[in-house]
């Protein structure tokens, strides 16, 4: 499952989530962000239940991405408690993105 995140639900959809977080910024015209697409969704089925896989569109909610100085996208940034744990600037391909995860589960462990 992979949540939809916008300026309202912020808060209550990253950083008060008793799971590790892992937020796709992203925008429709983004031609790498619609090929990682797929990667994404593959792993929010994968880890279902371990890690809350979360989207913003820039584009729609721009000041959050402003706060988190999204300067180019995609941007994966991981959360926990809160607090990014990092973040990854670009598409990857889904070995790659299944380190990031599996770092993500790591520190939070």
């Amino acid at each position: 499952m992979i949540w939809q995140a916008d300026s309202e639900n912020w808060k209550s959809t990253v950083l008060e989530s008793e799971l590790p977080v892992i937020v796709d910024f992203w925008a429709p015209w983004c031609g790498p962000c619609r090929a990682f697409a797929p990667i994404f969704e593959a792993a929010a089925s994968q880890y279902l239940g371990k890690v809350r896989f979360v989207k913003l569109n820039t584009e729609e909610h721009p000041d959050v991405a402003t706060q988190y100085t999204i300067q180019s996208i995609p941007t994966m940034i991981a959360f926990y408690q809160s607090k990014p744990l990092g973040q990854v600037v670009g598409a990857l391909p889904a070995a790659k993105f299944q380190q990031v995860v599996q770092k993500v589960l790591e520190l939070v462990a």
